[in-house]
């Protein structure tokens, strides 16, 4: 037995040696497994995210963690706090100290100590339309009947709780520095060779409005295999198809931003690309439509590897503004598009649907530009190529 001591030391100094020490600040991208909600959740409820991107832990581990205080009271601010205090993958287990930096896509705020903080009911469209309807039956009661019972049967009251369903993305900070011995999160690409990268740098890179061909988004991703490939591979990192504009959907779109709730079929602009309309579009939204993951992808001519070729702008709306010229409501955009192009490529990657990814530079995208609305473009020119399962 005693034999063995010195192996057993040998052995635990070996795992502790290649035990990497993941800094505090690091952040973790997790996806929901459990939901969360202000109005059905408890203090000490069980949390269970799993992780979908990381430098340095491999996606796929699990995140545990509790509920540590909910506040859902009529009129004033929904309140969620979560702590995540485990890492998991394997039979590698660690304890974590992690909070909550941001929620994505969604209508609430994150402060610093990681708190979610909802919205208030009061300050939406729909609250402002009541207040008006308050003012008008001074004057006129029987019209503001009229026009709030025409608004009771458009507009839905705000709920203004705070629900996270089990797919809800957050992103998480190490509040403190830990030794972690699981697989690695780095992930690889794949070398491109002469002729895939003359197929990319055969592509066109700039889009175009429909009607009066303004420049606008820069393409910034390939797909290489079938209209079915692409689609299965969307479906199952959670993403959904647009409608069309019809004057349904433009309702639909006006009453989400009015009630202050998602639309997640909710009809995007049409782009061209050499004069194309978009094959198939996709879009990742949370509980607002100001906030969505989108892209456009078009067919292009021949091939790669036997594989048919798809060519793809993605970008990360981030608010909302009118437009008296389009006479609805515009998004604007993160003017960073290479994080949407990171993940778009995280999210496919997780899905399991991607065997190959390659990153392949063009030099003549220009590095700095503008979208057919003013907002700013960056990007470092690189076009990521996904092969799809």
């Amino acid at each position: 037995m005693r034999a063995l001591i010195p192996a057993l030391i040998a052995v635990l100094w070996a795992i502790a040696a290649v035990a990497a020490e993941i800094p505090a600040g690091t952040e973790l991208q997790v996806r929901l497994k459990t939901k969360v909600a202000t109005a059905s959740s408890k203090a000490g409820d069980r949390v269970e995210a799993v992780l979908i991107a990381s430098a340095v832990a491999k996606a796929g581990a699990i995140v545990t963690g509790t509920v540590v205080a909910v506040e859902n009271k009529a009129g004033e601010r929904a309140i969620l706090d979560l702590e995540f205090t485990q890492l998991e993958a394997g039979n590698v287990r660690t304890t974590i100290a992690a909070r909550v930096s941001a929620v994505d896509n969604a209508r609430e705020t994150v402060e610093e100590t990681g708190r979610i903080t909802g919205i208030l009911s009061s300050e939406t469209i729909t609250a402002q339309i009541d207040k008006g309807l308050e003012k008008l039956s001074e004057r006129a009661a029987k019209f503001s009947e009229i026009l709030r019972a025409a608004k009771g049967a458009v507009l839905k009251p705000v709920d203004a709780s705070i629900t996270y369903e089990p797919g809800v993305e957050l992103i998480l900070k190490l509040t403190k520095a830990v030794a972690w011995g699981g697989p690695s999160g780095s992930a690889h690409l794949a070398e491109p060779d002469t002729a895939m990268r003359a197929t990319v740098l055969a592509q066109p890179f700039l889009t175009r409005t429909e009607k009066d061909l303004k420049p606008s988004d820069i393409t910034s991703l390939m797909f290489a295999g079938s209209r079915e490939q692409v689609e299965a591979a969307f479906a199952a990192a959670g993403w959904t198809t647009a409608a069309a504009r019809t004057s349904e959907s433009v309702l639909e779109t006006i009453r989400a931003v009015a009630e202050q709730r998602g639309y997640k079929e909710a009809p995007m602009s049409i782009l061209t690309l050499d004069g194309q309309k978009p094959d198939m579009v996709f879009q990742k939204q949370n509980n607002t439509f100001a906030k969505r993951h989108h892209l456009r992808i078009w067919k292009r001519a021949g091939e790669q590897d036997g594989r048919e070729i798809w060519v793809s702008s993605a970008t990360h709306d981030i608010g909302i503004e009118y437009s008296p010229e389009n006479k609805t409501f515009i998004h604007k955009i993160d003017p960073k598009i290479d994080n949407e192009r990171q993940k778009t490529v995280s999210d496919l990657q997780f899905s399991g649907k991607v065997k190959r990814t390659y990153l392949v530079d063009r030099p003549a995208v220009p590095r700095r530009s503008q979208n057919a609305t003013g907002d700013d473009l960056i990007t470092d020119g690189k076009m990521a190529v996904l092969v799809l399962n």
